[in-house]
């Protein structure tokens, strides 16, 4: 079945008089309700930034020598704790980037979708949009947002492995600071 066939049920003379403004109001519907997808991408964006970066943050306070003016070692966690925080972290960051490919995948669809029904109205102006943006494939015109936000859990996973590799070669924990 291909998108036009799951799209419309009937055609406009089957349907009656009121096709036109049905087929208005629905579009106006579906492109709020994109519009909501996309809210809900960056409060879920915005959750796991905060997340990751105050659980980087923590890690680095906590979690690291004093290699400074010879102040000795800043009291730290035992090890298996950073490893379990780290790899706790990791899995946040994975779960991060399975949601950004979702919210790609479920925009992409949306957007096919709204392409469709603009081709049954008198303007198209998010296809116009796109084609003006060269649909994407010029990051000169436009980079898509995706291809930057894919790479953010990355580099917090690298930050994690990189935290917890430091601390594997750390002298043991030292319960009080040295002058």
């Amino acid at each position: 079945m291909d998108l036009d066939e799951a799209l419309y049920n009937s055609s406009p003379t089957e349907y009656g008089e009121q096709y036109q403004n049905h087929l208005l109001e629905q579009y106006k519907l579906y492109v709020q309700m994109a519009d909501k997808i996309s809210e809900r991408r960056q409060s879920a964006n915005n959750f796991f930034l905060t997340v990751n970066t105050a659980l980087i943050a923590f890690l680095g306070l906590v979690a690291s020598p004093d290699v400074g003016g010879g102040n000795g070692f800043i009291a730290s966690p035992p090890l298996p704790w950073v490893l379990v925080v780290s790899t706790a972290g990791v899995v946040l960051c994975y779960t991060w980037y399975c949601l950004v490919r979702s919210y790609k995948d479920l925009n992409s669809g949306k957007f096919k979708v709204v392409h469709a029904i603009e081709s049954r109205l008198p303007s198209a102006p998010y296809d116009a949009e796109w084609e003006a943006l060269g649909r994407g494939e010029d990051p000169k015109l436009y980079l898509p947002f995706t291809h930057v936000e894919i790479w953010i859990p990355w580099v917090f996973a690298a930050l994690y492995i990189l935290l917890a590799i430091c601390n594997v070669g750390a002298p043991p924990p030292n319960l009080a600071l040295i002058k």
